[in-house]
């Protein structure tokens, strides 16, 4: 009884404990700013505030990471709007025509939502620190003011949007750092170690994804963003230490859907940051650097989506640790950018509160413009595609991205062909999806849809063209009036039975016939492809088509195999029943390879863009499903190259290739039958062992006296003229060499530098640049001048094997779909 009475003790107090409101640094244990708070102990303040806040606040796990640490975030309002939370949301989504219930929204009186988002940058580390101090001033019984705006608005706070990230960072710092940290900027305190803990565990960049929704914290994020809808949205990010504080309002270029409103309301906000700054004698800019084009950003996607979106940057960042000392001799310490994002984070609350009315107000009318198509060149987009999996693809991002479309029939009309970027008369044939303007997401989809983006500036932050018809292979056309088509009748498919005595035929027409090839060939299913087109039972099958048969393989497992591809990737194969084709390669011919299993490497390390690596890690481990080796770049010198096919050398600065050991290794993993795979800036350091590869020169230009002279304050001007900040160019395909099977003879590509390759002599050009390639985004006069007549896409053979390249990243981000087929290509097809 003894024992049964101390432990009922000591739960009371416990819970009586959990229950008591703490500040951050009676919790933590320390003043914040003053250590760095691993994420765990965030979840347990965030958890130990909401027990004891129960009336103001409800904390919501919507997630996990990859390495399993939870997502969160916390809703904070009034008792009475806290009692009346989900008619809020529900309401909300009403204003904005998202919700399908038919009841008519309540408008008068109807709170503002305003999410402010922490950390989506690990190493950006004082914002989840400032997200303690903003919630516990947001509940605090003895704050007035926060008491009062709470009434008005619905504050959300997810206090870290990625914690693997933020943990890599952290427990790094906390590792080195001395017992009292060292200000020198060159103590190694201040020097983060290769991937840092900027992005996730894939060292993806998950600031770049918020439309494209490719890394599971975005997916699992967008989808309660979507639920909620704020009128304002603030994403907290750390710059350099020598830069002072930035807010809003933005840069141009802004895009030219922006609203009139939400350019004021930005200046509004960022006035009313400016007096707290003023006050305090901070230093701060504006209307610099950060602009409003791009739009998978943490302040462009909300924009997009009828929000008041704002990136707010401390100076700090990697190197800033505890406290550092800057190039103008002042301290930039911890505490301090603790202080300037929980400053703006309460400054955004106010002015939200107190325009809480007028908010709601514009943000119904946004959706209102959009259910009308206000000033929308295009009423209607189509996208189609003759393989219906590559179509997919983009349809299931539309409905990430919660914008309505409609599977339809073949039709004839007149539109804007991406294509041929030009008006004509258009005959619909294949897998066709409408997407209509008229809908709540107009302004979202005009902008991913958009055939051509208008430049106000050429100085941008980020790429300046993504346009999905584009990234994802498909065909689009857009159409200037609202058009209904008739919509596809569904019908029931057949049940498909899998016990064939021969085999099956696998179109490759998209990246889902590579994950079911890559799928197979782990199951131990021996799968071949076709060099040249055939036909049986009168239907064409093109280059690169898959074979499964029951030679080298188990028919039982054959079978059973088939059909869990089929289930899983959606594929639709056709049963063969011999290897005699009526045309074409029987499937004995020589033209009719075995895909030998491949063993991949991956160079990784402080040699490597981090991200481009990721990018390739997550695309192997995550969506083809195959197994990658990383190695150190720096310790390939010792490393047994023979056990593996193939050497993926992502963008990076790549300075084992100076020395002798490393090169000789490289010349012998290739001449004895081994494939480099090069891409980006990897490709240009190849050269330096004369791989026959040489890179396009400039033209000279004017050096004469009078064009020497440039004006300082035109710099960026002048430097406009060399720079290539993401465009689309149209790439020509050899689409009868393996890197290219899957594809017309034409590929769009994401060009970001002006490199571009002599055509090979020995080896083959299966992507070039002709004369007539631009598409759109902004391409400086001299780039463009440069970008024609070589080589982008290629391959070189050197003795048993291979080098194969690309100019640029195929998989950028991973949202440019179209690309991903190229890669696997490379490392299945090419060479067997």
């Amino acid at each position: 009884m003894k024992k049964i009475f101390v432990l009922c003790f000591l739960s009371i107090q416990i819970i009586s404990f959990a229950q008591v409101l703490q500040s951050p640094a009676d919790f933590l244990g320390y003043a914040l700013g003053t250590k760095y708070t691993r994420h765990h102990r965030i979840v347990e303040y965030f958890n130990n505030l909401a027990i004891a806040s129960k009336d103001k606040v409800v904390l919501q796990q919507y997630g996990t990471t990859n390495e399993g640490r939870p997502l969160l975030f916390a809703v904070i309002s009034s008792p009475e709007n806290i009692a009346n939370l989900e008619n809020i949301r529900k309401n909300n989504l009403r204003i904005a025509g998202l919700n399908k219930d038919k009841i008519v929204a309540e408008f008068k009186n109807s709170p503002a939502i305003v999410w402010l988002s922490y950390n989506v940058h690990g190493n950006e580390t004082s914002s989840s620190e400032a997200a303690m101090q903003t919630i516990y001033e947001l509940v605090n019984p003895v704050n007035i003011k926060t008491k009062e705006w709470l009434k008005n608005i619905v504050v959300i706070i997810d206090p870290c949007l990625n914690p693997d990230g933020r943990d890599r960072y952290v427990n790094w710092y906390n590792q080195v750092a001395n017992k009292v940290y060292n200000v020198d900027p060159q103590s190694r305190e201040h020097s983060e170690p290769w991937p840092g803990g900027r992005s996730n565990h894939y060292n993806f960049d998950l600031n770049r994804d918020w439309a494209w929704q490719t890394q599971i914290e975005t997916q699992q994020r967008l989808k309660k963003y979507n639920e909620w809808m704020p009128q304002v949205h603030v994403d907290f990010h750390e710059q350099g230490i020598n830069e002072p504080y930035y807010f809003a309002p933005a840069a141009e270029p802004f895009h030219e859907s922006i609203s009139n409103w939400q350019r004021d309301f930005q200046t509004q906000i960022g006035k009313n940051n400016a007096a707290y700054f003023d006050a305090k004698g901070w230093l701060y800019f504006t209307k610099e650097r950060f602009d409003l084009l791009y739009p998978s950003y943490g302040d462009t996607y909300p924009i997009f989506n009828g929000s008041i979106g704002m990136t707010y940057e401390q100076g700090g960042h990697s190197r800033g640790g505890l406290g550092v000392i800057k190039s103008d001799g002042d301290t930039l310490t911890l505490v301090d950018r603790v202080q300037h994002h929980f400053t703006t984070g309460l400054s955004t609350i106010e002015i939200t509160s107190n325009q809480s009315q007028r908010l709601v107000t514009e943000f119904k009318k946004f959706f209102e413009d959009g259910m009308n198509a206000k000033d929308a060149v295009y009423k209607t987009y189509i996208l189609s595609s003759n393989d219906a999996l590559k179509l997919d693809a983009a349809k299931q991002l539309l409905t990430n991205n919660q914008i309505d479309f409609t599977d339809i029939e073949n039709s004839t009309f007149k539109g804007y062909n991406y294509q041929t970027q030009k008006e004509e008369d258009i005959i619909l044939t294949g897998n066709s999806i409408a997407v209509s303007a008229l809908q709540p997401k107009s302004i979202l989809l005009k902008v991913l849809l958009e055939p051509k983006t208008k430049l106000a500036d050429s100085a941008t932050y980020d790429i300046t063209a993504w346009s999905l018809p584009y990234a994802f292979g498909v065909d689009g056309f857009a159409i200037k009036d609202k058009k209904i088509f008739e919509q596809k009748k569904i019908t029931t498919a057949i049940e498909k039975t899998f016990n064939s005595n021969y085999g099956y035929i696998i179109p490759y027409n998209s990246f889902a016939s590579a994950k079911a090839m890559a799928y197979l060939i782990q199951k131990n299913i021996k799968v071949r492809f076709t060099e040249k087109p055939f036909a049986y039972k009168g239907k064409i099958y093109n280059r690169g088509t898959l074979l499964v048969i029951k030679t080298s393989n188990n028919l039982s497992a054959l079978n059973t195999a088939m059909k869990e591809v089929e289930e899983k990737f959606h594929i639709q194969s056709e049963i063969v029943e011999t290897g005699f084709m009526d045309k074409g390669p029987d499937f004995g011919s020589p033209d009719v390879k075995m895909i030998q299993m491949p063993k991949v490497v991956l160079l990784t390390g402080e040699q490597v863009n981090s991200a481009a690596a990721g990018e390739i890690w997550n695309l192997f481990e995550q969506q083809l499903g195959y197994p990658i080796t990383l190695i150190n770049t720096q310790e390939i010198g010792r490393y047994d190259l023979s056990q593996y096919t193939s050497i993926i050398m992502p963008d990076g600065t790549y300075k084992s290739l100076s020395d002798k050991i490393t090169i000789e290794k490289l010349r012998d993993f290739v001449k004895n039958g081994g494939k480099i795979v090069a891409i980006e800036n990897a490709v240009q350091q190849l050269m330096s062992i004369d791989f026959g590869l040489k890179m396009k020169e400039d033209k000279k230009e004017d050096t004469a006296e009078y064009g020497l002279l440039k004006k300082y304050a035109e710099r960026e001007r002048d430097e406009a003229t060399r720079s290539i900040p993401g465009a689309i160019y149209k790439v020509d395909l050899d689409n009868t060499h393996p890197l290219a099977f899957g594809y017309g003879n034409q590929y769009y590509t994401l060009k970001q530098d002006a490199n571009i390759y002599e055509f090979i002599k020995e080896g083959w050009n299966v992507g070039v640049l002709k004369k007539e390639n631009y598409v759109t985004g902004f391409s400086g006069f001299n780039v463009k001048n440069k970008l024609k007549d070589g080589t982008v896409l290629g391959t070189i053979e050197v003795g048993r094997g291979s080098i194969v390249f690309f100019a640029e990243n195929p998989i950028f981000r991973l949202f440019w779909e179209n690309g991903k087929l190229l890669l696997a290509n490379a490392i299945f097809l090419v060479g067997n």
